[in-house]
């Protein structure tokens, strides 16, 4: 009796086994016909028993947007121009009763701002957020400086910025800080200036400096 209980356990055992073996055989012949079918489609299957999912979609959706996301970045990054710039050194124009800065480049990117001494010329037309500081350390009671631009023949001064040097100190000292943003057009010279003679400043790249970057 106990030998027939245990050749009917390894019958039942192997007809399980040879079951599984054809189902799975089966399943995969059904999943390479769908694969060959959708062959610019990407499938996934799972297989539970004897049913077999599958979920299809189109790869070349999601490549598109990853390459137009990539490509989106790219032409930002192309895009956004700056120029930080520290002083070289001061030039006193007496008819004009004005000194100017001549700058040095201390950091850049792209090629739609050049620098060229005291000006700095817009090769791209854009919106622009211009900054600047200058550090005084003259005996004048009120400083500051001009940013002025230049286009055609024609001057237009972008912005302004005034400060109250201290009085009661053997060297007076103050800066003074401003910004904004203003549309340029190619072609636009920009300089910052002193509406004084011979004006006393600090020139360290720490204290006085100017940049402009694309927005």
């Amino acid at each position: 009796m106990l030998k027939w209980s245990v050749l009917v356990y390894v019958v039942g055992v192997m007809v399980a086994l040879l079951h599984l073996h054809y189902t799975h055989r089966r399943m995969l012949t059904e999943l390479q016909s769908v694969r060959t079918e959708c062959s610019n489609f990407y499938c996934s299957y799972c297989c539970l028993g004897t049913s077999v999912t599958l979920a299809c979609g189109s790869s070349r959706g999601k490549r598109d947007v990853s390459s137009q996301r990539k490509l989106r970045q790219k032409r930002q990054t192309e895009q956004r121009t700056f120029l930080h710039l520290v002083p070289a050194s001061t030039y006193s124009y007496d008819e004009r009763d004005t000194t100017v800065l001549s700058w040095a480049v201390g950091r850049s990117q792209g090629a739609g701002l050049q620098v060229s001494g005291e000006s700095i010329v817009v090769v791209t037309e854009g919106s622009y957020f211009i900054y600047s500081q200058v550090l005084y350390k003259d005996p004048t009671w009120v400083m500051g400086h001009v940013i002025t631009k230049r286009l055609k023949g024609a001057e237009t001064k972008l912005m302004k910025c005034l400060k109250s040097m201290p009085s009661n100190v053997s060297v007076p000292l103050n800066t003074c800080y401003t910004a904004g943003i203003h549309f340029l057009e190619s072609g636009s010279v920009l300089e910052l200036s002193v509406p004084r003679q011979s004006a006393e400043l600090v020139i360290s790249a720490q204290a006085t400096f100017m940049g402009i970057f694309s927005i």
